[in-house]
């Protein structure tokens, strides 16, 4: 508390402000240090960066499978990422239906497992529209059949496959199935409080609206988490410059190409043409003892003898060309 001032000291006081000895100053507000908040429960382990990465491979993802369905179910089916959100892998758990399906599969080269969600309204949509219905939108929520999650396992191992073709731009992975679970509470291969990426994407069939899930674990991408940057796929690139070259100049070493030997011409009139028979013997401009032209893909490349090469007929290189020559007719 404030000292209490005497009636004297106030009277002084009011006299040396009206005489101008003492000036009023406003005590100026200390300012307060912005503290921002943090999750231990939730640590923000994917950056940014990270995160648009993310969300660039499942948007081909989501094209990718859009092609995919609509061609296997005959039907418009339109796929886009709605959603990125970082939680911990109990949060992702307790936010899926249950019966749902829990699909967890592999992503060499990366390290554990990752986890990919379809839910009931999508799974009955689909297995509805195979076995010639409409799709229409589920009423009530049921277990899955035997046969019903063994033919959205075919479609979701598809659909996982398609994965390789999406992460191309990043890195190149290999997609393998792992397991399919209908209880998510039953699935505990991380730990409760481990952070993930969940990207939710949006399925319009028919006009009826469902939602599928990929849950990406931090501690399985964390190896080779700064291929998730920008700058250090365009690094990349420029170191694997050479090695691709290597690899395309090996494929291309591969590659056939047609070939064949021009013996020699002729010039014929249209009435000899016409009255050619088996037997008739025509009269070629090159000499036995002529080299004969080469040809690559219609180019002229080498000057060759033939000859024979066991019981076939083959040819003896005589002479190399220019690369570029062209037929010399």
């Amino acid at each position: 508390m404030g000292e209490i001032l005497s009636q004297s000291e106030i009277d002084a006081l009011l006299s040396a402000l009206s005489s101008g000895e003492l000036s009023l100053e406003e005590k100026p507000e200390e300012t307060k240090q912005k503290v921002k908040k943090y999750d231990f429960k939730r640590p923000n382990k994917f950056s940014k960066e990270h995160v648009k990465t993310l969300e660039m491979v499942h948007e081909n993802f989501a094209r990718i499978a859009s092609n995919y369905l609509t061609a296997n179910l005959r039907t418009s089916v339109q796929i886009k990422v709605i959603s990125t959100e970082q939680l911990t892998y109990e949060e992702f758990i307790h936010s899926i239906p249950n019966p749902t399906i829990l699909v967890t599969y592999f992503l060499e080269p990366f390290n554990g497992i990752f986890l990919f969600e379809t839910g009931p309204q999508f799974v009955f949509q689909v297995i509805d529209i195979l076995f010639g219905g409409e799709g229409k939108e589920l009423i009530k929520v049921r277990e899955f059949t035997e046969i019903e999650k063994n033919i959205i396992k075919k479609i979701n191992i598809k659909l996982i496959e398609s994965l390789k073709l999406a992460w191309e731009d990043v890195i190149d992975v290999e997609p393998r199935f792992d397991s399919l679970e209908t209880n998510p509470v039953l699935n505990q291969f991380l730990a409760p409080n481990e952070p993930v990426e969940l990207i939710t994407m949006q399925v319009q069939i028919n006009n009826n609206q469902s939602f599928i899930n990929m849950c990406i674990p931090y501690i399985s991408v964390e190896k080779y988490i700064d291929r998730l940057i920008i700058q250090y796929r365009t690094n990349l690139k420029t170191e694997l410059d050479s090695s691709t070259t290597k690899k395309l100049e090996k494929n291309i070493m591969n590659v056939e190409v047609n070939t064949h030997v021009e013996l020699g011409k002729s010039l014929i009139t249209v009435k000899d043409f016409l009255n050619l028979n088996v037997g008739d013997c025509i009269k070629l401009n090159t000499k036995i003892s002529d080299s004969l032209n080469y040809y690559i893909e219609n180019k002229l490349h080498y000057k060759v003898y033939p000859g024979s090469i066991g019981k076939k007929l083959g040819i003896q290189i005589s002479n190399i060309l220019d690369k570029d020559v062209e037929d010399d007719e």
